[in-house]
């Protein structure tokens, strides 16, 4: 592929079926209208797309939100999903995994014509046919079915952590912490080295 440059990238049409759907569907049929949909990129700012997301579900019109994310932007789909169920206590939450076809459209580079292409001819393309993976989670207030698949009761815990932290010890600003030791070994006094060595 290094004498091919990427053209265009686009979906590929995919019948109507469970698995795939245009760009537009939506993996829950049954969404309220109302409920917001954040599409994430593979380069758009968490700090934004969360920004976007609490301010919308702080309204109580907002029932639900949607975030969904295809390719290298799946992790940062799950990222903000994350984030928003800790912000927001109280969320139910329904994860769907699907694959989108997308079409690759690449041109051979300039420098010479391929072999069997006559002068003048267009640059010769080729098409490459990527199933990449697609994810929706979404996220609502109201309780959903918690018998469909990827179901996720809101999180019992209220803090931004669940495991118990450590019992800290006091000790003095001189003092090191437990585990904290200097890189220097201790060395016995002169004097007690030669009183063990005589008696």
């Amino acid at each position: 592929m290094e004498n091919f440059r990427k053209v265009r990238s686009e979906e590929a049409p995919v019948g109507g079926g469970a698995e795939g759907g245009g760009p537009g569907s939506s993996p829950f049929a049954d969404l309220a209208p109302g409920a917001v949909h954040m599409r994430v990129k593979e380069g758009s700012k968490i700090r934004n797309l969360l920004a976007f997301a609490t301010a919308s579900m702080a309204q109580p019109a907002t029932r639900a939100i949607v975030f969904s994310g295809c390719g290298r932007a799946t992790t940062k789909t799950v990222t903000c999903a994350e984030i928003l169920k800790r912000r927001l206590a109280g969320l139910h939450q329904v994860t769907r995994l699907r694959y989108r076809s997308v079409r690759e459209v690449w041109q051979s580079l300039p420098p010479g014509p391929t072999p069997g292409q006559k002068p003048g001819e267009p640059a010769a393309s080729l098409s490459v046919l990527k199933n990449v993976p697609s994810l929706a989670i979404l996220l609502s207030k109201d309780a959903l079915d918690p018998c469909q698949p990827g179901y996720q009761p809101p999180n019992s815990h209220s803090g931004p952590s669940s495991q118990p932290t450590a019992p800290t010890s006091k000790r003095s600003l001189g003092e090191p912490a437990a585990g904290e030791g200097s890189a220097k070994r201790l060395q016995p006094e002169p004097r007690a080295a030669e009183e063990e060595r005589m008696a």
